[in-house]
């Protein structure tokens, strides 16, 4: 399983550096900067985000699931999350010489654009604050269903947002029916989320291995329950990669047929975030806020490149995208981090107490973690710049991500297997509103220019 998810992650590295091939001659401006001026190179540059947007979140999951905690999968990711900004700020914001009203990185530095600039920061606040819920949503509610509600939310308050912060560069009659399929994703991944939840409570319930929760909230076998020590070193001498038994279909030895109650039962046992007798509206409430706070990050990094608000004095350039998104990600990081540090010590959602030893020491994962902080960097920078061109607005399609989500939840984590056929048939229409909505926001792409 290790080996299908680098194989993927290096394929789609792969696949992005030979689109923007491809789209370079015609992005690249004669005075050096380099800079998207048309509509291929946004939608090669919006595809590219899809990809890495949709399969970090796959990795940062696959570490939850298997007992890592999600503060010490945070910080790390948190680093290279800003590696990323850091990165594209001195490549492609310092490319060539400056151009006319578009100044390079280092020379934005000491310009007097703090108005901008803070819009930048609050964009990376609200984006840190719905990543961090997300990871606790992932856990109760799975990984698809997270997506497919977040994002659905980005589009229908987002998308609207951006719309008219960009002085309606996008065709509305195209954009606003696609908002809609986005809206019917939501009812149905509600109504997904709902089912898969009947679902389980019914493998669990026929299960000869059935749990019931204790007063404490500790997990604690039934009177038909197997030993509980036989079964915690079946589970301690199994590999640690229980979602293989979801990604190849095939029952190993000593473990689990996933979408079965044992199988639900031994995740439950590994996982760091435990969920068993949760609330189902704990977990859709979790997403709900995540859903508002990715809203509000890409319209307040739009006023942060565009200066709709004609906060900045008369003669400063606004803020080029690459600069942007370097403020953006330093106020992501801190407080990413800080938040962490202090779930470290004072942790949620039954996650144990750690500490910035312990975390210094668990190597456990450690590469993924990094590894999903490069795809989620790279997959933002990429999406403003093509919102820089083509609108933000249309950018908005990149939430097509559960796409990419659910196909790794299906894949590696079995996720609805053996669910019902109601489940299957909600979850079905769901991927295919996805689908229509975000053919018809990418149709709705305008051009800005960049004169």
């Amino acid at each position: 399983m290790n080996r299908v998810l680098a194989l993927a992650c290096a394929s789609s590295l792969l696949t992005c550096r030979e689109v923007l091939q491809e789209q370079v001659p015609s992005t690249r401006s004669r005075l050096g900067m380099f800079v998207i001026e048309d509509k291929g190179g946004a939608i090669a540059l919006m595809l590219a985000s899809l990809l890495f947007l949709g399969t970090w979140p796959a990795v940062l999951t696959l570490l939850e699931r298997r007992g890592r905690l999600p503060q010490h999968t945070y910080l790390d990711y948190s680093i290279t999350n800003l590696l990323a900004a850091v990165l594209i700020a001195l490549t492609f914001g310092q490319l060539g010489d400056s151009r006319r009203g578009m100044p390079n990185f280092f020379t934005q530095l000491g310009q007097d654009n703090w108005p901008s600039v803070l819009f930048a920061m609050a964009g990376g606040v609200v984006l840190s604050v719905g990543n961090l819920s997300t990871q606790y949503a992932w856990a109760y509610v799975g990984l698809s269903v997270t997506e497919v509600i977040s994002s659905s939310m980005v589009v229908v308050i987002g998308t609207t947002l951006n719309y008219f912060l960009d002085n309606r560069i996008n065709r509305a009659e195209i954009l606003f029916p696609g908002v809609a399929c986005f809206l019917v994703a939501v009812i149905l991944g509600s109504a997904v989320h709902s089912s898969n939840a009947a679902d389980n409570e019914q493998k669990l319930g026929a299960s000869t291995n059935a749990y019931k929760l204790g007063t404490s909230g500790n997990v604690e076998p039934s009177k038909q329950a197997v030993d509980r020590e036989e079964r915690t070193n079946l589970i301690s001498d199994a590999p640690k990669d229980l979602e293989e038994s979801g990604a190849s279909g095939i029952r190993q030895p000593d473990k689990a047929e996933a979408g079965t109650a044992e199988y639900l039962i031994e995740l439950e046992e590994r996982r760091s975030i435990k969920v068993f007798g949760s609330n189902t509206f704990i977990g859709l409430g979790i997403v709900f806020f995540a859903g508002v706070c990715f809203s509000l990050f890409s319209p307040a990094f739009n006023l942060a490149t565009n200066d709709q608000w004609h906060t900045l004095r008369d003669g400063v350039p606004h803020l080029v995208v690459y600069t942007a998104f370097f403020y953006f990600s330093i106020s992501c990081f801190v407080v990413g981090v800080g938040l962490n540090v202090l779930f470290l010590y004072r942790p949620m959602a039954g996650v144990p107490r750690s500490s910035l030893g312990a975390y210094l020491r668990d190597w456990d994962g450690r590469q993924w973690a990094l590894l999903a902080g490069l795809l989620c960097g790279f997959g933002n920078g990429f999406q403003f710049m093509g919102g820089q061109a083509a609108g933000y607005a249309a950018a908005d399609a990149v939430q097509a991500l559960p796409l990419v989500s659910t196909f790794w939840g299906v894949l590696l984590f079995g996720e609805y297997r053996k669910s019902s056929r109601k489940t299957y048939v909600l979850l079905g229409f769901m991927l295919f509103m996805f689908v229509a909505a975000v053919a018809v926001l990418m149709a709705s792409s305008g051009h800005r220019s960049t004169e």
